[in-house]
């Protein structure tokens, strides 16, 4: 069922994920000032483009309440609850949840997805996912 994203397990393993461009321009009509962002890697942008289309296709998990799954949990979109939930004791959607969740946080927060990228948080949900379809 989640094969589509656990097929991004190795090739996060080897990716470098994203890097922060610096503030250029001068703020001219001609030079507008392009402000610091991550440029995201093409396995990062693909994945969480394959999540959407997850959560498109799957409306019966309901991922757009992705708060409701994790407060469920406990998880409540803290960085350290995310970070240190034990997904081995979680199903599907809540670990689907999660991902959503840090794509969904990225809007708001430069570097959301790339710092849950680098400390292999992404890649240690996938694998969960993975299990599951494995059937654990």
């Amino acid at each position: 069922m989640y094969e589509k994203m656990t097929a991004f397990i190795p090739l996060l393993e080897n990716d470098e994920f994203g890097r922060w461009t610096e503030l250029c321009g001068d703020g001219s009509d001609a030079n507008p000032y392009e402000w610091p962002h991550v440029d995201y890697s093409r396995n990062v942008r693909v994945l969480e483009k394959e999540v959407y289309h997850f959560s498109d296709a799957h409306p019966e998990y309901g991922l757009n309440r992705y708060s409701d799954i994790l407060h469920v949990y406990g998880l409540d979109r803290d960085e350290e609850a995310l970070a240190g939930a034990d997904v081995s004791a979680l199903d599907g959607v809540t670990v689907l949840a999660m991902l959503y969740s840090v794509i969904r946080a990225e809007r708001f927060c430069d570097g959301a997805l790339l710092d849950y990228c680098r400390s292999g948080h992404v890649v240690r949900w996938l694998k969960r996912l993975k299990e599951i379809d494995d059937g654990e």
